[in-house]
């Protein structure tokens, strides 16, 4: 059974940020970024259960490329993203979002 893809205001808005901050540096860095969030959430969709358990059910994706982590959870029928966040940000930005 597929589950379905929720991704929160919240990883959305981080990933508007991250966006406008690469096109910032160099004019289509940003869509790159996009792509590759894209792409990440596509496997996310398709294996979420292939990632590991990071903190308390909450996994982590890597995106390629990009020194990014997406972090969700993942029940019976869904499975919802809750940041997008740095690799070196405080990792309670993610884990306060649950």
């Amino acid at each position: 059974m597929k589950r379905q893809l929720i991704v929160r205001p919240e990883a959305e808005a981080d990933i508007e940020e991250s966006f406008d901050w690469y096109e910032a540096q160099e004019s289509g860095l940003g869509h790159d970024f996009r792509l590759a969030v894209s792409r990440c959430l596509g496997l996310i969709e398709a294996r979420p259960l292939m990632f590991p358990d990071v903190y308390r059910g909450l996994r982590r994706a890597v995106i390629n490329r990009f020194p990014y982590s997406v972090y969700f959870l993942v029940s019976e029928k869904r499975v919802v993203v809750f940041a997008c966040v740095h690799q070196k940000r405080d990792p309670g930005v993610w884990k306060s979002r649950r």
